[in-house]
Parts: C-alpha cells; sequence; structure tokens
C-alpha cells in the first residue's frame, strides 16, 4: 500500500521560509516522478513544482518560479519543497503526489499523479 505523508506547514510572516517535507512509502520512490501542488481557500489545486526520479528535469509554476525550489533524496525516501520569500497568496493546502506510473515525467499535471498524501497547510500571514 502506497502512503504519502507531507509535513512541515505552519505559519509564518510574508517574506519568510518555509520548507516541505514528503515521504513515501510503499512504491519504489527511485524510479517515481514526485510534485507538489496546492488549493488555495476557493481556487483549484494546482501543479507548484515536479522533479523527476534522477533530480534531472524539474518544473515550477509561474507564480513560485524564483522563490521555491524542489528536491528529493532517494536514500530517504523524501521529496522537499523550500518556500522563500513567501507571500500571503501563496497560502494553501500543499499536497505531495507521486506519479501514477514508474520512470515517467510530468510537468505537473495532475492527471499523472496517482499518489496523494492528505496535505499540509501553509499560512502566510501579511
Amino acid at each position: 500500500q502506497v502512503q504519502v505523508l507531507e509535513s512541515g506547514g505552519g505559519l509564518v510572516q510574508a517574506g519568510g521560509s518555509l520548507r516541505l517535507s514528503c515521504t513515501a512509502s510503499g512504491l519504489h520512490f527511485m524510479v517515481y516522478t514526485m510534485g507538489w501542488f496546492r488549493r488555495a481557500p476557493g481556487k483549484e489545486r494546482e501543479p507548484v513544482s515536479s522533479i523527476s526520479p534522477a533530480s534531472d528535469r524539474i518544473s515550477y509554476g509561474d507564480s513560485v518560479k524564483g522563490r521555491f525550489t524542489i528536491s528529493r533524496d532517494n536514500a530517504k525516501n523524501t521529496v522537499y519543497l523550500q518556500m522563500n520569500s513567501l507571500k500571503p497568496e501563496d497560502t494553501a493546502m500543499y499536497y505531495c503526489a507521486a506519479a501514477s506510473r514508474p520512470a515517467r515525467w510530468s510537468a505537473g499535471v495532475e492527471a499523472d499523479f496517482g499518489y496523494w498524501g492528505q496535505g499540509t497547510e501553509v499560512t502566510v500571514s501579511s
């Protein structure tokens, strides 16, 4: 059984930083593209960032480019999202997901991801 678990959310002031972590178990982590998505209050879920199994392909949503950095540690079955220069509009529930199929790249197409965590909440105060 695949389990995806996010952590690291919280309340931060605008301009601050947070690092989200996501651990996936029950799959061969090192061959799966991993992604971060978010859903802001009253909005649809949107892609934030994706990273390929070998970290050689990375994508970011336009709203987070230059501020967020995705990385992974395959030895720890963990993917990270370093979020800097946070803005109130970054307030959202952040979800981690693993691609539905191994060795497949996806630049944040939600339908390509089949294993989802429950989310971790990020609130950025102004």
